[in-house]
């Protein structure tokens, strides 16, 4: 209910009120005289009453003849016996009269009154900020201005080219009419592209921040709801709110839920909300104009999911990625967050930015709170080096099992398996470095770990390289192998990595002489390089022959590099004993406790 309905309700309410009160004056002056019971008994012998009602407490009626222009009267009732008494001893009884307006005017206001604030308060509920009924179709993006967003570009580090991109669009917001100077304009919609974590929402915020405008901020699946129709009205309800605050920036979070492409799945069709809801949002992008100030922000993980005709030029005119940080980005990352927490003397953000290859913006904050922690939980005075290593080992490989007890054989065998990890890692070139061994069990299934720090950021491996990874992962198994003549269940996980960079090397890559220079399978996961595993059929373009003749090649390269793991641990027998040995007495043995064991490296 809006001000103006509420003061034309409000405006009858007292209208009435003031009209029952002029009713009821006008009708007592003018037509009823008040007069005391007396003077009532004297018009009673004199003949002049007419006719009279009686209640238990009033009398009144009227007369035969107008009395001072009044036809009718009112008194009080008094009983007959105290009247006479009263008059013996010529007493004028007038008695109070007792004005019943206001009972009766009640009588009448408060029914109406709870009626209308039962009807106010389910209206309210039904249509408040809380979207309710009546605010179905209405959009539920939070408006944020510059103070309220509280982030700038200094506050995003290690994204540099997508902070110089948005930039751009920062100067646009702040003065459009240079931009169009030359006769260009700026684009309608920009997409960040990235993994998660890696800060889209962030770099929205801090153009918000730095440009200084509104900022209208919804995820992508607020926009669906259970009624057919709402999706499009809340579209159409963000971009209005937009329009009359411009210039603004508009973000819209996740888009892959609103934008996912029509017609893939088997309930897909043109009557389904969720294409309902993008088609508006494709008319919406076609519609404003981009010279008023009015710019689209959106962030997805998932971008080969999204509809070809939200990406087309004209709508999302530019994508920026939003990539994970690079060993130099993860500093500055880093720098950020090290500001609010006090650090003592030996920590160096290059020697933690080495131990985090792969973490995001995320990450690395997680990382930082887990280090202050940890150093709060020892009662330390300032963060340390070592805690930042002990925050990696938590996050990477998970939570100490202490509790969790292993018998002597169970021990030895996980002692000889890490120590065949690491002594592979030592003895390969282009590996790893090996960081930290341990038999201390982590996490839901990991009862020891090897943890490798790389000495570099990669981005290209050859099949050399592809395979010493894969030795490095069934170092553990080749040394129970040789150890104990038998295989364990504690090398499954290590099985299924291999097997996926065996496969890799067929499918994807071509580096077989068999199956030559083909690409058999497409990659699966998402082309960002996040972790999320693929479930559900797989297409395939290849006959069952092909299909025999990978698994073939699979199952050689994988017993190939089986038979070189054991070759090399069996060259160095009396190192993975004695490494073993010297781990089960410490638990934990690292770089400077391996490098005695460090043998010679094979030739590239």
């Amino acid at each position: 209910m809006n001000n103006k309905t509420q003061f034309n309700f409000w405006y009858w309410i007292a209208a009435f009120i003031a009209l029952a009160l002029f009713q009821y004056f006008y009708t007592t002056a003018t037509q009823v005289a008040q007069i005391p019971y007396s003077e009532f008994q004297a018009y009673l012998e004199e003949g002049k009453i007419a006719e009279v009602a009686v209640s238990d407490r009033y009398i009144q009626g009227r007369f035969k003849e107008e009395q001072d222009g009044k036809p009718m009267f009112f008194t009080t009732r008094v009983e007959p016996e105290f009247a006479a008494d009263l008059r013996k001893h010529d007493v004028v009884v007038t008695g109070q009269v007792e004005s019943t307006f206001l009972r009766d005017l009640l009588s009448w206001i408060v029914p109406i009154v709870i009626f209308v604030g039962i009807w106010m308060f389910m209206l309210k509920r039904m249509g408040g900020a809380g979207g309710g009924l009546m605010q179905i179709g209405k959009s539920k993006a939070k408006v944020y201005v510059e103070s309220d967003t509280g982030v700038t570009f200094e506050d995003v580090a290690g994204v540099d080219e997508a902070k110089d991109e948005l930039k751009e669009i920062v100067d646009f917001l702040k003065n459009p009419t240079d931009y169009s100077r030359l006769g260009g304009r700026m684009p309608k919609g920009v997409l960040l592209v990235g993994p998660p974590g890696t800060g889209k929402t962030l770099l929205a915020k801090a153009v918000a921040g730095e440009a200084g405008v509104p900022f209208f901020s919804i995820s992508g699946s607020e926009f669906v709801e259970m009624f057919v129709g709402v999706g499009a009205a809340r579209v159409r309800d963000l971009f209005e709110q937009a329009r009359s605050r411009a210039p603004a920036i508009i973000f819209i979070d996740e888009l892959d839920a609103l934008g996912r492409a029509r017609g893939i799945g088997p309930l897909s069709g043109g009557h389904d909300e969720k294409e309902q809801t993008l088609n508006q949002l494709l008319v919406e992008l076609d519609g404003f104009d981009s010279s008023a100030g009015l710019v689209l922000l959106a962030a997805t993980n998932r971008p080969e999911i999204l509809d070809p005709a939200l990406l087309r030029a004209g709508r999302f005119d530019r994508q920026v990625l939003v990539d994970r940080p690079d060993r130099t980005g993860r500093v500055a990352i880093l720098n950020v967050h090290l500001r609010k927490v006090k650090l003592a003397a030996n920590v160096d953000p290059e020697k933690v930015a080495a131990l985090t290859p792969g973490f995001t913006g995320a990450d690395l904050a997680n990382l930082v709170n887990e280090a202050a922690l940890l150093a709060t939980r020892r009662g330390g005075d300032a963060v340390t080096m070592e805690d930042f290593n002990n925050a990696v080992e938590r996050i990477v490989a998970g939570l100490e099992k202490r509790n969790r007890l292993l018998n002597p054989r169970e021990r030895e065998i996980v002692a000889h398996h890490e120590m065949g990890h690491a002594l592979v890692a030592m003895s390969l070139p282009g590996v790893d470095t090996v960081h930290k061994v341990s038999i201390i069990p982590r996490g839901i299934g990991a009862l020891g770990y090897t943890i490798q720090r790389p000495t570099e950021d990669r981005f290209l491996m050859t099949r050399k390289e592809l395979e010493n990874k894969m030795a490095v992962l069934l170092g553990g198994r080749a040394a129970e192998w040789i150890v104990y003549g038998h295989l364990s269940t504690g090398a499954a996980d290590d099985l299924v990595k291999v097997t996926d960079i065996a496969r890799a090397i067929v499918t994807r890559y071509g580096m077989t002489e068999r199956l030559g220079h083909v690409a058999l399978e497409k990659e699966q996961r998402s082309h960002l390089g996040t972790d999320q595993p693929y479930y559900g059929v797989r297409d395939r373009d290849y006959s069952d022959e092909t299909a025999a003749a990978i698994d073939e090649e699979v199952r050689r390269i994988v017993d190939e590099t089986f038979d070189r793991t054991v070759a090399i641990l069996e060259s160095r027998r009396e190192a993975l004993e004695a490494s073993a040995r010297l781990l089960l007495e410490n638990e934990t043995l690292g770089e400077a406790d391996l490098r005695q064991f460090l043998p010679e490296r094979e030739a590239a």
